[in-house]
């Protein structure tokens, strides 16, 4: 939907006199929204209609509620056709979010860098290398990629073992952070590494995530004889030299990962790289136009019931992310899990087909929230944002309202430009691909 300021400068710009002439410029007697609105298309009116039908569907979700004992005053739902708010309660309120403060750091994300980006991870060394023996440390340096798993690990290792490297006869040293398999202590991450490297310590776990990866892949037999140490980040005095640059998955497939599995660490770390969650919210309401009296985060993830988002706010986040991603050919079903396409968090709920979809869940708070596809209004935005002792209930309440609502306005599949082209596993969006192992530039 365009806005009305966005509308009046286009209008503008068609009935401004062409000369340069001074001429005394003549008031613009402008037509209503809703005469623009219907220039464009009936359908569009119609889209930004109140629906009174609609709005007692949630009236009777939210009583229900009360019946099973959860107070309406804490429950938060907004629910918007076009740019209408059809439905509110607590709209406007800071509610626990859960993992719906990921929304936030996945716009902020968006706001900070491009959807190509990869982030590096380099692989050095501090001696000689003599008949495939590094006489020295193997050197990390870490450069902020929150999904490096065993698949990119194992894949590193055959890298290096292409190189013509066996064996390390000193440690493994960790240039400032590190994070390996959502493993935030670099020292802990680093043995996950030096494992990973070596299909000689595999456990089954890692036996699990290689079948997964393409056939035929190598099984890396990297020897490190020493233990992890830990070095300050700009500590490359001794570094002889670099033999490996990695890059990550694109920032689409990573942001797609990242909600998909709600996965707390991945978020804290964009936040950090980001530059804090301070930084990160001022560019998720600079990149949306939110109000800041209606969100107050502690984090990225939405760990602790001190993340609090309006539900008004929660739809504003995700209608910004729709326009930011439709500019490049996405959508917010590009970065979201997708009912019947996803699992992740989606497993075991009943919820219309193909809509982008966001949960959170804390131990008294559970919310969802996105879009779902109708035939009378198009892509219906939501958030719900229960409290409760008993989150299993809350769902399953979740998942009837929006069939309730899915009903009222007919099924419907998604258009086209709502539909989803980002699918991990899928080129190029394979965990362990070797084509992202580079020579150092």
């Amino acid at each position: 939907m365009v806005s009305q300021a966005v509308l009046a400068i286009g209008l503008f710009s068609l009935l401004s006199p062409q000369s340069h002439a001074a001429a005394p410029l003549q008031p613009i007697q402008w037509p209503s929204m809703t005469e623009v609105i219907r220039w464009q298309s009936p359908w569009v009116l119609e889209m930004n209609a109140p629906d009174p039908q609609a709005a007692a569907i949630v009236a009777q979700y939210l009583n229900n509620l009360e019946t099973m004992g959860f107070p309406a005053e804490v429950q938060g739902v907004w629910v918007q056709t076009g740019s209408t708010a059809i439905a509110s309660n607590q709209g406007t309120m800071p509610l626990p979010a859960a993992s719906l403060t990921k929304l936030v750091t996945t716009l902020a994300a968006l706001e900070t860098w491009p959807l190509d980006h990869q982030f590096e991870t380099w692989v050095g060394r501090t001696g000689p290398i003599r008949d495939g023996v590094l006489q020295g440390d193997l050197v990390i340096r870490w450069e902020g990629d929150p999904y490096f798993v065993w698949e990119e690990a194992i894949a590193l290792g055959n890298a290096l073992q292409q190189l013509g490297l066996r064996q390390v006869t000193g440690d493994l040293m960790i240039l400032g952070d590190f994070s390996m398999n959502f493993e935030d202590d670099p020292y802990r991450a680093g043995e996950l590494l030096i494992q990973a490297l070596d299909s000689r310590r595999w456990s089954t776990e890692v036996w699990g995530q290689y079948d997964q990866m393409f056939p035929n892949t190598p099984q890396p037999t990297l020897q490190i004889d020493g233990a992890v140490t830990v070095r300050s980040a700009t500590a490359v005095s001794d570094i002889a030299g670099w033999l490996i640059r990695h890059e990550s998955l694109p920032l689409i497939a990573l942001l797609k990962a990242m909600n998909i599995y709600s996965n707390n660490v991945m978020s804290d770390l964009l936040a950090a790289g980001m530059g804090g969650t301070n930084t990160m919210l001022l560019k998720a309401a600079q990149g949306a136009d939110l109000s800041l009296r209606e969100i107050r985060l502690i984090n990225g993830s939405g760990l602790g019931m001190e993340n609090q988002i309006s539900p008004r706010t929660v739809v504003a986040v995700l209608i910004a992310l729709q326009a930011q991603l439709r500019a490049e050919n996405l959508s917010v079903s590009d970065i979201m899990p997708v009912a019947g396409e996803d699992v992740g968090t989606l497993v075991y709920r009943d919820l219309p087909a193909q809509s982008a979809l966001k949960t959170g869940t804390l131990a008294t708070v559970s919310s969802l929230a996105g879009f779902f596809p109708t035939r009378d209004r198009g892509p219906v935005w939501f958030a719900i944002q229960n409290q409760g002792s008993d989150v299993v209930l809350l769902r399953a309440q979740q998942d009837a309202l929006l069939a309730a609502l899915a009903d009222h306005w007919g099924v419907s599949s998604a258009p086209p430009h709502f539909q989803s082209r980002v699918r991990l596993g899928v080129a190029p969006y394979v965990l362990g691909d070797p084509t992202r192992n580079l020579a150092p530039n």
